[in-house]
Protein backbone atom coordinates (compact mmCIF):
# COMPACT_ATOMS: atom_id res chain seq x y z
CA UNK A 1 0.00 0.00 0.00
CA UNK A 2 0.79 3.51 -0.54
CA UNK A 3 -0.07 6.70 1.54
CA UNK A 4 -0.25 9.84 -0.78
CA UNK A 5 -0.20 13.02 1.59
CA UNK A 6 -0.95 16.58 0.27
CA UNK A 7 -1.01 19.63 1.96
CA UNK A 8 -2.21 22.84 0.44
CA UNK A 9 -0.65 26.42 1.15
CA UNK A 10 -2.65 29.42 0.33
CA UNK A 11 -1.17 31.97 -1.68
CA UNK A 12 -0.45 35.21 0.39
CA UNK A 13 -3.60 37.17 0.61
CA UNK A 14 -6.27 34.22 -0.42
CA UNK A 15 -9.06 33.17 1.89
CA UNK A 16 -10.48 30.10 2.35
CA UNK A 17 -13.70 31.81 2.27
CA UNK A 18 -13.28 32.89 -1.00
CA UNK A 19 -15.71 31.37 -3.62
CA UNK A 20 -12.95 29.35 -5.71
CA UNK A 21 -11.39 28.33 -3.11
CA UNK A 22 -14.54 26.60 -2.01
CA UNK A 23 -15.05 24.93 -4.90
CA UNK A 24 -11.75 23.39 -5.13
CA UNK A 25 -11.97 21.91 -1.78
CA UNK A 26 -15.36 20.31 -3.36
CA UNK A 27 -13.78 19.10 -6.25
CA UNK A 28 -11.16 17.28 -4.13
CA UNK A 29 -13.44 15.65 -1.86
CA UNK A 30 -15.75 14.81 -4.47
CA UNK A 31 -12.91 12.61 -5.36
CA UNK A 32 -13.80 9.96 -3.03
CA UNK A 33 -16.35 7.08 -4.63
CA UNK A 34 -14.97 8.31 -8.18
CA UNK A 35 -11.62 6.54 -8.66
CA UNK A 36 -11.24 3.08 -8.13
CA UNK A 37 -7.71 3.18 -7.58
CA UNK A 38 -8.26 5.17 -4.06
CA UNK A 39 -8.51 2.60 -1.46
CA UNK A 40 -8.62 5.45 1.19
CA UNK A 41 -9.51 9.28 0.89
CA UNK A 42 -9.98 11.74 3.15
CA UNK A 43 -9.66 15.56 2.97
CA UNK A 44 -10.11 18.52 5.52
CA UNK A 45 -9.15 22.05 6.50
CA UNK A 46 -7.29 22.60 9.24
CA UNK A 47 -8.21 23.69 12.24
CA UNK A 48 -4.77 25.37 13.91
CA UNK A 49 -3.22 28.72 13.36
CA UNK A 50 0.46 28.00 13.85
CA UNK A 51 2.74 29.83 11.30
CA UNK A 52 4.10 26.82 10.14
CA UNK A 53 0.76 24.77 9.27
CA UNK A 54 -0.35 24.16 5.91
CA UNK A 55 -4.17 25.55 5.04
CA UNK A 56 -5.57 22.15 3.52
CA UNK A 57 -4.75 18.38 3.46
CA UNK A 58 -5.44 15.07 1.48
CA UNK A 59 -4.75 11.81 3.02
CA UNK A 60 -5.39 8.74 0.50
CA UNK A 61 -3.91 5.60 0.05
CA UNK A 62 -3.74 3.43 -3.47
CA UNK A 63 -2.34 -0.40 -3.59
CA UNK A 64 0.91 0.06 -5.35
CA UNK A 65 2.92 2.57 -7.69
CA UNK A 66 0.89 1.28 -10.79
CA UNK A 67 -2.11 2.58 -9.24
CA UNK A 68 -0.67 5.71 -7.52
CA UNK A 69 0.00 6.54 -11.62
CA UNK A 70 -3.57 5.69 -12.67
CA UNK A 71 -4.69 7.97 -9.74
CA UNK A 72 -2.19 10.95 -10.34
CA UNK A 73 -3.30 10.90 -14.13
CA UNK A 74 -7.28 10.66 -14.03
CA UNK A 75 -9.18 13.32 -15.36
CA UNK A 76 -11.13 13.83 -12.16
CA UNK A 77 -7.89 14.23 -10.38
CA UNK A 78 -6.41 16.41 -12.77
CA UNK A 79 -9.40 18.50 -13.02
CA UNK A 80 -9.01 18.74 -9.24
CA UNK A 81 -5.54 19.45 -8.20
CA UNK A 82 -5.66 22.29 -11.31
CA UNK A 83 -8.12 24.40 -9.48
CA UNK A 84 -5.41 24.80 -6.62
CA UNK A 85 -2.69 25.72 -8.71
CA UNK A 86 -4.58 29.21 -9.23
CA UNK A 87 -4.38 30.01 -5.48
CA UNK A 88 -2.37 28.01 -3.80
CA UNK A 89 1.13 25.75 -3.36
CA UNK A 90 1.47 22.34 -2.32
CA UNK A 91 4.26 19.21 -0.96
CA UNK A 92 3.90 15.97 -1.31
CA UNK A 93 5.05 12.75 0.22
CA UNK A 94 4.36 8.81 -0.90
CA UNK A 95 5.31 6.21 1.52
CA UNK A 96 4.50 2.72 1.47
CA UNK A 97 3.03 1.43 4.78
Amino acid sequence: MIRHLVLFKLNEGVSRDEERVQAAARALAALEGQIPELTFWECAWNITDRPIAYDFAVNSAVADTDALKRYLEHPDHQAAAGQWREFATWVIADYEF
